[in-house]
């Protein structure tokens, strides 16, 4: 599949809505959660569309947009850890050692594109994507499917590892960090 990758400014966020739909991708998530917690859950679809176009509009982007024959079909959220403020709240995922990185925090491919390779070329460009904002380490946050039956809006182990990211401290196996050092990468 040919896929144009973009960052996520204003001009594009139509696309953005197109690519989420009516109510927001999984019903209701408009990327919020790592910026506000469990609040996102309370306020209605609408404010959390507005709070994160807000965020598209001031920039910088705060991810990622894939397109197919210039249909939207994916998103990568990536953007330095204190970018999702809520992340050091959630146990499993504080930072190990408070290394300065980058977080590859969302994932969301289109229904009927899924299982197409999406998800890996999002995160590389979000690898060259943070390599060109100044990041030296990528960090993600994937579930483990032999381990939990969860489904996954931060990816899954096995594309992080195909593509060189390795495994940070962190207390639970079903859902570690992983990283990637930009010094040892290849693109």
């Amino acid at each position: 599949m040919e896929l144009t990758i973009r960052p996520l400014t204003a001009e594009l966020w139509p696309d953005f809505e197109a690519l989420f739909g009516e109510n927001g991708a999984r019903s209701g998530c408009w990327c919020m959660y790592w910026q506000i917690g469990s609040l996102y859950r309370r306020r209605a679809p609408t404010q959390n569309r507005a709070a994160f176009r807000s965020v598209v509009e001031t920039g910088p982007p705060p991810g990622l947009l894939a397109f197919a024959d210039a249909r939207p079909v994916g998103w990568c959220q990536i953007g330095p850890r204190p970018s999702i403020p809520h992340i050091d709240r959630v146990w499993r995922l504080r930072s190990p050692d408070h290394k300065p990185v980058w977080s590859v925090s969302c994932l969301y491919i289109a229904k009927g594109i899924r299982r197409r390779g999406v998800a890996s070329r999002l995160i590389e460009a979000a690898i060259d994507f943070g390599r060109a904002g100044g990041a030296t380490t990528i960090e993600a946050y994937p579930i483990d499917r032999r381990l939990s039956p969860s489904s996954s809006s931060t990816g899954f182990v096995t594309t992080f590892e195909r593509l060189g990211f390795r495994y940070a401290p962190s207390p639970t196996p079903e859902r570690p960090i992983m990283r990637l050092d930009l010094g040892q990468a290849s693109s």
